[in-house]
């Protein structure tokens, strides 16, 4: 695990709302790249293929957590060769140190009856697992006919709750990972990869 005092630091300065114009500054700060382009699109046809046979003629709703999941749900319903809709959340749970209220703030919601729909959730990345769980729970409430996670990135070693994806694509060791959706700062998503982040 990183030093929790570096991780916080990166996470201060990730945080930051400074508008960055410097290419050789922001290329930089790009320590090295951990999973490339080509290994990320052969896992993502092949969990494409995976969803297109086990759902073949059953609903299908992909939701897509914001901001972070939006490239991986995108690529995800390109390889997914049966019919499906796609929803967006945006939410955030509230925690008194490392245990969760329970409260969600749901900032954006999805606009289907969930109730008619098997979900999978597309996840970018599973890192304390916290507000995840929560989502989860939430949607649990809703009677979807069936609710899955499939995460693009695992995390385990942030993991303050007990949550695991329902599939991951990698397992990743306790880094700042950027790319692929994931951001410092807004900074990063249009990465087509993903990379290590250090100052």
């Amino acid at each position: 695990m990183i030093k929790y005092n570096i991780y916080l630091k990166l996470l201060k300065i990730c945080k930051g709302k400074l508008i960055m114009q410097n290419t050789e500054e922001y290329q930089r700060k790009i320590k090295r790249i951990v999973i490339s382009e080509e290994e990320i699109h052969k896992a993502v046809k092949s969990a494409g293929e995976k969803i297109s046979i086990e759902y073949r003629d059953k609903p299908l709703l992909i939701v897509s957590i914001l901001k972070g999941s939006f490239i991986f749900a995108a690529d995800l319903l390109k390889n997914i060769t049966i019919p499906c809709e796609i929803g967006f959340m945006a939410a955030e749970s509230y925690y008194n140190g490392t245990q969760s209220s329970g409260n969600v703030r749901i900032n954006l919601d999805l606009k289907q009856d969930i109730s008619k729909y098997h979900v999978i959730i597309a996840e970018d990345i599973v890192d304390t697992g916290r507000t995840l769980n929560d989502i989860v729970d939430l949607l649990k409430k809703r009677s979807p006919l069936s609710l899955k996670v499939i995460a693009l990135l695992d995390k385990p070693d942030r993991r303050t709750v007990d949550f695991r994806a329902d599939e991951v694509l990698f397992t990743i060791p306790d880094f700042f990972a950027v790319g692929y959706g994931l951001d410092c700062g807004e900074y990063y998503r249009n990465l087509p990869y993903i990379a290590e982040y250090g100052e």
